[in-house]
């Protein structure tokens, strides 16, 4: 009897892994606890042993594929592989064969035709691909039962079907009206009985397909699936789909929570620049589990320094000088220190940068672009003040060059620009980090001596935090990067020019 293999649970907090890769393959012989396959789980990467001896019949999650704890992935029976599941062939009083919906498993009552491969007046031997089906446990193709000429088709691309129900007619005469009548029988018969009987409960709706993180997006947003339109196998709702909604105006995704008819209110259509920001951050949300870690920066130095040179420096250099180049440069800094923040996650490798491209994010009157420095490692303190100041001029006034607002490997974001305490950033993908900055103020202080003795004093303090893909970024690495950029603003040693 065939036996199904499991997506094991590999803790308590864990309820999906993903299959990462199969080391046994359809019609491969297995024994009892040799590994079977891999998977990656939040906490753990493991070999999963078969349950039984046998041999591998079918494979229901590919590699790659994210699956919930409890789901079969695989099927080991206990000879040789089954043959393709094959449509179930009838005589029929005109001729002609009926082709019925096979049972794809001892659970599987009824399954959802996805493609057909002849159309009406083709030839089609027997044996060969007829149509496409896909059901909750498996998508197959379909052989024909018989050779001949395809006659009639009953059930469209689309539509589900209960098991034994004829979808088509191989061989025999045109449809007749007796056959026709036939036809709205089963059409009715797959269908579920709650339509004959109106005051009967209400059909079940029909159960939506979706993956964990499409599942896991929606919970977390309070999204009604039912909502969401499907463009994958048989409306399979996929990542993108669920981004693409929710980065929608409310008024076009999804029923608004007020009607907009009061005296007073104003509906303005979303910007396209607003739909691909909020389409961006949903989707960096979804990529990369973030983590943040918030750092308090005494900038007394820096500030000190600013207010003796700032006139002198604008004079020789032709650009103010403001806060931010001080703390471009001490990013630049730390990163060339510890350049795993400055890495991107592509394609399931840990690419590091050997250059810092530097982001800088502009706000514009309705939306943000995040112009670029490129090589900020061999850029001057006078070098990235004037690129900071002639990139964001620029931004505002709309003459970005295209590749000037792409390719960044680390971002700054001034969320204190209008005196907010600290922001926790979304990262700006693919990178693997994002700082943003806190507003400045002057807070009193206690400080310690060399001896051991606590003063009071009035300091110039700024909130930094750290937003960290954690895929890719400990705590600890985040941790020791800002502490070496804390460092450097807080005994600032550059020369400014």
């Amino acid at each position: 009897m065939p036996t199904d293999v499991i997506m094991p649970q590999m803790g308590e907090s864990i309820f999906e892994g993903t299959i990462t890769k199969w080391l046994k393959q359809p019609g491969d012989r297995v024994e009892k606890d040799e590994p079977l396959f891999e998977i990656s789980t939040d906490k753990v990467d493991a070999e999963i042993p078969s349950p039984v001896s046998g041999t591998l019949i079918e494979i229901r999650a590919h590699e790659g594929a994210t699956v919930e704890i409890n789901a079969v992935v695989g099927v080991i029976g206990d000879s040789q592989p089954a043959s393709t599941p094959q449509a179930v062939a009838s005589p029929q009083a005109s001729g002609g064969t009926e082709v019925v919906m096979p049972q794809m498993g001892e659970s599987i009552f009824e399954g959802t035709i996805t493609k057909w491969l002849k159309k009406p007046g083709d030839a089609v031997e027997n044996d060969e691909p007829l149509f496409e089906i896909s059901t909750d446990k498996v998508d197959a193709e379909i052989p024909s039962p018989a050779s001949g000429t395809l006659t009639e088709i009953r059930f469209q691309e689309g539509e589900t079907v209960h098991i034994n129900t004829v979808v088509a007619i191989i061989g025999g005469g045109a449809p007749t009206q007796a056959a026709a009548a036939s036809q709205e029988t089963s059409r009715a018969t797959s269908q579920d009985t709650s339509q004959a009987a109106p005051l009967a409960a209400p059909q079940a709706p029909q159960k939506l397909r979706s993956s964990p993180l499409v599942r896991r997006i929606a919970r977390e947003h309070a999204i009604d699936l039912s909502r969401v339109p499907g463009t994958g196998s048989e409306g399979r709702i996929t990542k993108e789909d669920i981004l693409r909604y929710m980065s929608q105006p409310a008024s076009a995704s999804r029923p608004a929570a007020m009607p907009q008819t009061a005296a007073g209110d104003r509906v303005v259509p979303m910007s396209r620049m607003r739909a691909i920001i909020g389409q961006r951050m949903v989707e960096s949300l979804a990529i990369s589990p973030h983590a943040h870690t918030v750092y308090r920066v005494d900038m007394t130095r820096v500030a000190r320094l600013r207010e003796r040179e700032r006139a002198g420096f604008e004079q020789r250099n032709g650009v103010k000088l403001t806060y931010m180049p001080f703390i471009a440069a001490a990013a630049v800094r730390a990163l060339q220190k510890f350049p795993i923040v400055n890495s991107s996650l592509i394609d399931g490798n840990i690419h590091y940068h050997g250059s810092i491209h530097l982001g800088i994010a502009v706000a514009l009157e309705g939306g943000l672009i995040v112009p670029v420095i490129r090589e900020a490692q061999r850029r001057s303190f006078v070098d990235l003040a004037r690129a900071i100041n002639d990139l964001a001029l620029r931004a505002r006034n709309k003459k970005l060059n295209p590749d000037e607002a792409t390719g960044s490997t680390f971002t700054l974001t001034n969320s204190g620009v209008f005196g907010g305490e600290f922001g926790t950033p979304i990262i700006n993908q693919p990178e693997s980090a994002i700082l943003a900055i806190g507003g400045l103020r002057k807070e009193p202080v206690v400080l310690t001596d060399a001896e051991g003795n606590d003063t009071i004093a009035i300091r110039s303090m700024q909130y930094y935090c750290l937003g960290l893909d954690h895929r890719v970024i400990d705590g600890a690495d985040g941790g020791k990067f800002m502490l070496e950029f804390k460092g450097a603003l807080e005994n600032w040693d550059q020369a400014i020019g």
